[in-house]
């Protein structure tokens, strides 16, 4: 009898597909939504690795260029009101409240150093929102997927119970490929879940180091035009 069950265990295909195509339509449901959900978190991994990168590229051009010795109304007209760099608005943003400040007669309206210091918060704020754009996403799958998945693994395994209650029997065949079916799905949740936490933490982080960098430089040239708004 026993050599009868393994035979019948040994002739159940068990590849990923197949497991799928048994499991029950709430099982695979739960598969899909998790398999959709991880390659949404790998496109955007994909893609905010690559914006950091360019960014903190940007970043690293745009200081050389800020710090060479041009003058700043130079620099300004050769970006140009609207850039694409993200240091580059905070730093058009500046420069152009800075114009705006001055009267007619080359004189300054009162409250410029505060109206530049706002507008530059306000396009850091936009780059950072920008910059972060995605990350609750995987903060999302990667709290959430292991539970979707577990109870994927739940309801196979309710599922292969009452099987098995149905059939009277609880040798291997029987209950192997229910089982397995609804492991598979605890599988996909964690499979989605890891690398969306271990990314989620480590572009937050990156975030953050650029948005302080651009905090930073905020800071530098605000003090740079208060010397001026001294003169």
């Amino acid at each position: 009898m026993e050599t009868e069950t393994l035979a019948l265990a040994h002739e159940i295909d068990f590849s990923m597909w197949a497991l799928f195509a048994r499991a029950t339509l709430t099982v695979k449901l739960v598969m899909v939504l998790l398999v959709i959900a991880s390659f949404w978190s790998w496109s955007i991994i994909i893609q905010k690795l690559i914006a950091y990168r360019l960014a903190r590229r940007e970043a690293a051009a745009f200081d050389r260029a800020f710090w060479s010795g041009e003058p700043l109304d130079a620099l300004f007209d050769q970006i140009g009101a609207d850039p694409k760099g993200h240091s580059e608005k905070v730093f058009a943003a500046g420069m152009i409240e800075w114009r705006r400040s001055h009267r007619d007669d080359g004189g300054l309206i009162a409250g410029a150093q505060a109206r530049i210091d706002r507008s530059m918060d306000v396009a850091i704020a936009k780059e950072a929102e920008a910059l972060q754009n995605g990350l609750p996403v995987l903060a999302t799958v990667g709290s959430t997927a292991p539970f979707v998945g577990l109870f994927g693994t739940v309801w196979g395994i309710m599922v292969a119970f009452i099987g098995i209650a149905e059939q009277q029997s609880t040798n291997l065949a029987v209950v192997a490929p229910g089982i397995a079916e609804a492991l598979l799905a605890t599988g996909l949740g964690l499979l989605a879940a890891i690398p969306a936490v271990i990314f989620y933490n480590k572009l937050s982080a990156d975030a953050d180091r650029i948005i302080a960098g651009y905090e930073a430089f905020a800071d530098e040239f605000s003090t740079i035009l208060s010397r001026q708004l001294d003169l």
